[in-house]
């Protein structure tokens, strides 16, 4: 019995010997192992609230980012340390890795299929960051278009230097007074692109819209630099990249369609396509858009849209038409300015203009008056017995100032437009900055309501934009 029990005794010990053995290296790479929170991938996408490892710390992103190391933003950066690893972090779903061909928006926001846009251009001069809240911006407006950057900006990636010497916006924390330049403090920073982060988490993109008016006159975009662009995008945590590019020096030669051409085709192809191929490049996940000159599209011999086939023409006919029909696999969506064209002006010839040289979502145009050139009053309401689509390429100069309303242009986009076109807006604060738009006239809330509703677009029709005290 004793010999029987020192070998029970030698069976049970070697037992026990294999089980702790084959165990323990499971203790001991859970032990080595302490991070239980997904790594911090290079190429993927997170949003605020998003919780990865990264050289034995957890961190947390406060907003949406692609690219940011964790450890190297700062304190005010987008990534909070939340310390050395521990078990006890709570563990989050991995954010999923965008495909890398085609750049395609962040998971969190897919675009709807066949979904139409409203876009609105937001001016940033006499207006503050905080106006940018999903308060004051009603949720049918899917995009938000910040105006304007400088095309030849310095800004340097992680500066956080949205000011106007440095960005272009005029922000009133960041403006240029007749006491010196403003700068963005970091709260400030912080606090514009938190604001442009929950606007998108409800709904509405925000694009950095290049250019303007003011500029292009000068020599600005001979220094248009795609990776400043790109560097302050991504940043400012915005969708894509709006090229407002309003060069008034281009002719062009009136050829037909095969040999039409203008002077500076070289100079808007040049920036479409470094901007696309440094998106491409970074896999940024951002889009492109445009801002189509109203007449941009015309003035091509043999076609309808040839000089004296349309209702009213400008020195600046046919500016856009290479860069579109050449390069329009590159650019997301067109926003067609179709106003500032005066009484003779049609919008619905320029929609079709484009719509004839371009597959993509186009969004026609709408300017609350007063106008900045040309005279026209956006009415909401077409005056009776107004068809929608008549008298349209007769070669005819006609008055065509009973079509520049919002009911006919909705009438002719919903019917004669594809699936996916919609409209724009200029802008969301043009009473604010500017003056009350004339009695009668369409503004910003009952304009945009007519489209919300008659469009069907996502949101509440009901919201409207608050009248904002001026700056």
């Amino acid at each position: 019995m004793n010999s029987m029990s020192r070998t029970m005794r030698g069976f049970i010990l070697g037992i026990v010997a294999v089980l702790v053995f084959s165990v323990f290296p499971v203790f001991k790479a859970q032990a080595a192992e302490a991070c239980t929170e997904p790594a911090w991938s290079s190429s993927a996408v997170y949003g605020g609230g998003n919780i990865v490892s990264h050289n034995g710390h957890a961190w947390k992103a406060k907003w949406w980012t692609q690219g940011e190391v964790p450890g190297t933003t700062g304190q005010w950066g987008v990534w909070e340390d939340l310390g050395a690893c521990n078990p006890g972090t709570p563990p989050v779903d991995p954010p999923v890795d965008p495909p890398v061909d085609p750049p395609v928006d962040p998971p969190v926001d897919p675009p709807l299929p066949g979904s139409r846009m409203y876009v609105a251009y937001a001016s940033s001069w006499n207006t503050s960051i905080y106006d940018l809240t999903t308060a004051n911006v009603p949720n049918y407006i899917t995009h938000v278009n910040l105006a304007f950057v400088r095309p030849d900006t310095t800004y340097a990636k992680g500066s956080y230097a949205f000011d106007q010497a440095v960005a272009g916006l005029e922000f009133v924390e960041g403006a240029t007074t007749p006491n010196g330049q403003r700068k963005f403090t970091s709260q400030q920073s912080l606090d514009l692109r938190n604001n442009i982060a929950a606007l998108r988490a409800r709904g509405t993109k925000a694009f950095l819209s290049v250019g303007g008016w003011s500029y292009s006159q000068g020599s600005q975009w001979s220094g248009f630099n795609a990776k400043n662009i790109v560097d302050l995008a991504q940043d400012l945590g915005v969708a894509g990249v709006d090229i407002d590019w309003e060069s008034s020096g281009s002719s062009c030669n009136k050829g037909t369609a095969a040999q039409f051409s203008c002077s500076k085709d070289g100079e808007i192809a040049g920036i479409i396509t470094s901007l696309y191929n440094e998106i491409n490049a970074r896999n940024a996940n951002l889009q492109i858009s445009i801002a189509g000159w109203s007449t941009g599209a015309y003035y091509v011999k043999g076609t309808p849209f040839e000089e004296g086939k349309v209702q009213w023409g400008s020195p600046f006919g046919g500016t856009m038409y290479r860069v579109v029909k050449d390069h329009g696999s590159k650019i997301n969506f067109i926003n067609l300015m179709s106003y500032d064209g005066g009484i003779y002006y049609d919008p619905r010839e320029g929609y079709e203009s484009y719509k004839a040289i371009y597959n993509g979502p186009i969004n026609m145009g709408m300017q609350i008056a007063p106008e900045g050139s040309g005279g026209a009053v956006l009415q909401l309401n077409a005056a009776p017995g107004t068809v929608y689509d008549a008298e349209m390429m007769n070669g005819q100069n006609n008055i065509a100032t009973q079509y520049y309303n919002v009911e006919t242009m909705v009438n002719y986009i919903k019917n004669k437009g594809k699936a996916n076109d919609g409209f724009m807006l200029w802008q969301l604060w043009k009473q604010r900055v500017h003056q009350p738009a004339p009695s009668g006239a369409a503004n910003e809330n009952s304009a945009g309501q007519y489209v919300c509703r008659n469009l069907q677009l996502p949101g509440d029709c009901n919201q409207t934009i608050p009248s904002l005290p001026k700056l």
